[in-house]
């Protein structure tokens, strides 16, 4: 048999969705895939349900439909305070997984480097790999999780093609500040960069932190791409809706790459999330409410709980660390994916292992979120405090 493609050796299947399936496989709670256990907002479910009988069920326009298009458009200018044209600039995706592999294959050529910062969502190291790039890792240093500027202009002094940027910042929970994004901006304007950033948690974060869009930072919207999805917005993230927003000349290149990828997001769900795009803002400062008492519960919880972790800025992820346990005779020389393996078992809650996150040696943190109901999060808590009757007794 002919030999398989090489770039598919450099990286592993995702992780975070493996757990989901060791999850399901012993019935744990599953804190590790982030994606909500409650229902949408009605009017989504109320549209939904009317489009199944009334359509549309064919293609749609494989840029995404014009009135998902416009209400993207317009939500995002009245962010950035710029008029987006929804026919030039928008491009609907399927989920904002694609819209930022989308991106990469636009702009990136074989040997291209890319900065990401390390923690990352795991997707971006596949990503580069995928377009044939090469990713520059610069670490965010805990606990704020910020980064050294000299360590980030040197890497742009490599001659790098783009910089990805998650705003807020899965897995840490990091809110990047206006001068952290105006430090970005420059060196991506001095060493003529492309900037990609990933916003889809913008609307969960905790005062007294603001998200900030870095393509409305003046003179950065003409090299600034940015990826989002509706996914953890509005609770639908089996819908597989993502967009990406940019300058014509990278839109109208990923519009090709996204036709032969997977030629247009689902018809019936951009009529119905149309009507989520368009809720007023309200929707999201109940959401924002929602989110902190559910942060504020959770990282309580675990506090009671006495395990060690970080307070998210933005997002709904936690960092947890297990130094503790793994410093016992009974889980010695385990890694923190065979700590998860069987936590995941013995103790009925399911996380992501911190290494699949970090570029550096981290083997001592784990990933829980909180995107789960009241009882939900009361048992998963309730499970977890049986951590803290380990010993190296068996």
């Amino acid at each position: 048999m002919p030999e398989l493609s090489q770039r598919i050796t450099q990286f592993t299947d995702s992780v975070i969705r493996r757990m989901t399936r060791i999850a399901d496989a012993h019935h744990a709670i599953n804190l590790s895939q982030g994606f909500p256990d409650f229902d949408p907002p009605k009017p989504l479910l109320d549209a939904l349900a009317k489009i199944a009988y009334d359509g549309p069920h064919q293609y749609s326009v494989t840029y995404g439909a014009k009135n998902l298009r416009d209400a993207l458009a317009a939500k995002h200018g009245r962010a950035i305070k710029r008029d987006i044209d929804p026919e030039t600039e928008v491009l609907v995706t399927c989920g904002g997984t694609e819209a930022m592999m989308a991106v990469m294959l636009t702009i990136c050529n074989p040997g291209d480097k890319v900065i990401v910062f390390s923690p990352f969502y795991e997707n971006y190291g596949a990503d580069a790999i995928l377009s044939g790039a090469e990713p520059i890792y610069i670490p965010l240093h805990p606990p704020t999780y910020n980064f050294d500027p000299n360590q980030l202009e040197a890497a742009f002094r490599q001659g790098v093609k783009a910089i990805i940027v998650c705003n807020p910042s899965n897995p840490c929970g990091k809110v990047f500040t206006r001068a952290e994004l105006e430090l970005i901006g420059t060196l991506a304007t001095a060493y003529d960069a492309f900037v990609i950033t990933d916003e889809v948690y913008e609307h969960m974060v905790y005062k007294p932190h603001v998200h900030i869009h870095l393509a409305g930072l003046p003179g950065m919207y003409a090299r600034t791409i940015t990826c989002s999805s509706l996914s953890k917005t509005y609770s639908i993230t089996g819908w597989r809706l993502g967009y990406l927003i940019g300058p014509e000349m990278i839109v109208e290149g990923a519009k090709k790459v996204h036709d032969f990828l997977t030629v247009g997001a689902p018809a019936p769900l951009q009529e119905a999330a149309c009507v989520g795009v368009n809720l007023g803002d309200d929707y999201y400062h109940e959401l924002i409410e929602r989110y902190t008492k559910k942060r504020d519960y959770f990282c309580q919880g675990l506090d009671r709980i006495g395990l060690d972790h970080t307070i998210p800025q933005g997002s709904y992820f936690v960092l947890v660390d297990i130094s503790q346990f793994l410093s016992m005779k009974r889980f010695a020389g385990w890694t923190d994916l065979a700590f998860c393996e069987w936590m995941a078992k013995k103790i009925g809650v399911a996380a992501v292992p911190g290494s699949s996150f970090f570029k550096e040696n981290i083997n001592h943190l784990i990933r829980l979120h909180f995107a789960r109901s009241q009882a939900t999060l009361d048992e998963a808590l309730n499970r977890l405090a049986n951590l803290t009757q380990l010993n190296d007794v068996y």
